[in-house]
């Protein structure tokens, strides 16, 4: 992260618990960096969403099922990204 996050970028993390090692270490240093952080997860949101700038909390259940709402939206939201990308210069 610390390589490639400068301010005013934007990283995303997904984990379906909310506890991934990983995500948390990631959002924490891009958080460190002054880029906005998106956490998709699921199950409550667990510790993720407090290093998070924007949390996106799914279904509770198994992760398969919180992994096909996080599909369903990544997909809405590059839509959404490149449909504001079409309409600038």
């Amino acid at each position: 992260m610390q390589g490639l996050a400068h301010e005013g970028d934007v990283a995303v993390g997904l984990t379906t618990s909310g506890s991934s090692p990983n995500v948390l270490k990631g959002l924490e240093a891009a958080r460190g960096l002054k880029a906005t952080t998106i956490v998709l997860t699921g199950n409550g949101g667990g510790p993720v969403v407090k290093v998070a700038d924007i949390a996106i909390i799914g279904p509770n259940g198994p992760s398969w099922k919180v992994q096909e709402v996080h599909l369903t939206l990544g997909h809405i939201i590059c839509e959404l990204v490149e449909l504001e990308l079409a309409v600038r210069p």
